[in-house]
């Protein structure tokens, strides 16, 4: 992809899988990576990149301060956010106010403080991109997923809010819309629900016209064409990689 050579990029959640492929695409494309994740790194998925980690909650302000600034300060002004870190509470209107707040700080808030740290680095640039992942989910309504739907609408707002206040410093605002993904996320949902987990798979990939669930590489293909000179003329728009779900 255009422009994206030595380009500093911050990427939260990213030892999660969609985080993490899309680290991986980003030191294809040459790019400097930094990983944001809440949990350690046990694994050395950052080392493994030559990628820079740091452990912080999102939702923390003054941890987000800190970090954003200690990035600048031993890397450099990012160039590029990548927001993927989400929490998963799938809850309908039974789910409590202890549930809202802890989606609605990492999911809302802590995009949105990451999104306030980072961009006085992309000011310093003279410009930059932003990537709010939202989902399908962003889009249609779905059966017991309020809580987590709630959130995915609400980066969609955001990401058009913001298109229009950072246009005129040159940062580019776009969210990346995936459909279901292939991930150990949605193992793990599987198996804490007591679902069979290749039957909800075969269930998830006939929503989609493809007839099957993507791959997080695919994700990360869109978001690195994002980040890149290749979609210099979009901001405030949702790139939606859903192998046709929402044309169903």
């Amino acid at each position: 992809m255009r422009g994206l050579k030595d380009k500093i990029i911050v990427i939260t959640g990213g030892l999660g899988d969609l985080g993490y492929a899309t680290a991986v695409r980003m030191a294809e494309e040459g790019c400097v990576v930094v990983l944001v994740d809440l949990q350690p790194d046990t694994d050395h998925k950052a080392a493994g990149l030559g990628a820079h980690f740091w452990q912080f909650d999102i939702s923390d302000e003054a941890a987000v301060a800190e970090a954003c600034g200690a990035i600048e300060r031993e890397i450099g002004p990012a160039h590029v956010l990548i927001n993927t870190a989400a929490r998963f509470i799938f809850k309908g209107v039974e789910a409590t106010a202890d549930e809202w707040q802890q989606i609605n700080a990492v999911n809302i808030g802590g995009t949105s403080l990451m999104t306030k740290y980072i961009v006085p680095h992309m000011k310093k640039n003279g410009g930059g991109s932003i990537i709010n992942f939202s989902s399908v989910s962003g889009f249609v309504g779905q059966a017991s997923f309020a809580t987590y739907n709630a959130t995915k609408f609400a980066i969609r707002g955001l990401t058009k809010c913001w298109a229009q206040d950072l246009a005129p410093f040159g940062i580019r605002v776009n969210t990346l819309c995936p459909g279901y993904i292939y991930t150990s996320a949605f193992i793990n949902s599987c198996e804490k629900l007591g679902l069979n987990i290749d039957e909800e798979d075969r269930r998830a990939s006939a929503m989609h016209l493809l007839n099957r669930q993507g791959r997080p590489e695919e994700v990360a293909a869109a978001a690195a064409f994002l980040a890149s000179d290749d979609s210099s003329f979009m901001t405030g728009s949702d790139l939606v990689v859903d192998g046709g779900y929402l044309a169903k």
